[in-house]
């Protein structure tokens, strides 16, 4: 782990520096407050930070100050290292943000046990931050695909549709049904149809770009959202999507699966209004006509067919 350590007193600084190297830190020294500001706020910097009161440029509850009213990706610990003993100091040093402190000259063990109290509340720390992320991912994405769920996706298309329409933009969306998968599950199980699954999300993945997104509108049925598509190239990224999915069969356990989607396109251009459930009912049309039409086909709703669906947003 990297240690702080800002203290513009020699003796006191290779004295803090030769402690943390033999109990297996990573010290990272600066002499002065400027410079260990610069430090905090570099990336990577270190989570740990012992702080002497009295620098030159910037004192350490300066320091302080400036780390606690700006948001940083990770809590760093603070110990404020201080000659004053007085209790309106260490009260005075604690409400700068500083999380512990101690007094000079100061006891080896008392630092070390200091700094392992630090850690620990770091880990802790880090684990509840893991804990949320997990909880955020849970109940936006869906468990078996990974890709956003039901409640995601359309969210997503909502925020997407009122920035088409503040920047006059356009949007497209697809629908992607897989074709015929209840005989997949009926006929090789329900562990090959969540492979089929699995494996038809990694494919669509691969065949968007970056910053388009995927989530499963409920069972075989995959909504996909296409910011900054009109309906030419929205119909094109389908078609790219549809021979990504078709390409060669899915490896299962059971069997080689041969698999094929349908798929329906809508899109809003030069977008003045934009409603995501209509543009969700146009590709649902279009998506039936590409099943009624013998499936494995992307069909494109019409712009007049589009206009009869989408309202304004109203804010």
């Amino acid at each position: 782990m990297r240690i702080l350590i800002a203290e513009d007193d020699v003796v006191s600084r290779r004295v803090l520096q030769a402690h943390l190297t033999k109990w297996g830190y990573e010290p990272v020294v600066t002499t002065n407050g400027l410079d260990a500001w610069a430090v905090l706020r570099g990336s990577d910097s270190p989570r740990l930070a012992i702080l002497d009161w009295m620098m030159p440029s910037m004192d350490g509850p300066d320091v302080i100050h400036q780390l606690r009213a700006q948001p940083t990706p990770e809590y760093v610990y603070v110990i404020l290292l201080t000659a004053r003993g007085q209790k309106e100091d260490i009260v005075a040093g604690l409400e700068a943000g500083a999380d512990d402190y101690l007094i000079k000259p100061f006891d080896a063990q008392e630092l070390k046990a200091r700094i392992r109290t630090g850690t620990r509340i770091l880990d802790l720390q880090a684990q509840l931050v893991a804990a949320q992320t997990s909880l955020r991912e849970e109940a936006t994405h869906d468990h078996l695909t990974k890709s956003w769920n039901r409640a995601g996706i359309l969210d997503i298309l909502q925020r997407e549709c009122a920035r088409a329409v503040r920047a006059h933009g356009s949007l497209g969306v697809v629908m992607v049904d897989i074709d015929h998968f209840k005989p997949i599950n009926d006929t090789y199980g329900h562990m090959a149809g969540d492979e089929v699954l699995r494996e038809t999300v990694r494919r669509m993945t691969a065949s968007v770009r970056a910053y388009d997104s995927i989530g499963r509108y409920g069972g075989e049925e995959f909504v996909v959202a296409l910011p900054d598509c009109g309906a030419a190239a929205a119909f094109q990224r389908a078609e790219t999507l549809r021979e990504y999915v078709s390409r060669k069969p899915v490896q299962t356990p059971e069997a080689l699966i041969a698999v094929t989607a349908s798929l329906g396109v809508a899109a809003v251009e030069d977008a003045e209004e934009c409603d995501y459930q209509a543009l969700l009912r146009a590709a649902d049309s279009a998506l039936y006509r590409s099943k009624a039409a013998g499936r494995n086909q992307t069909t494109l709703a019409s712009p007049k067919e589009i206009a009869s669906l989408v309202r304004p947003v109203r804010n």
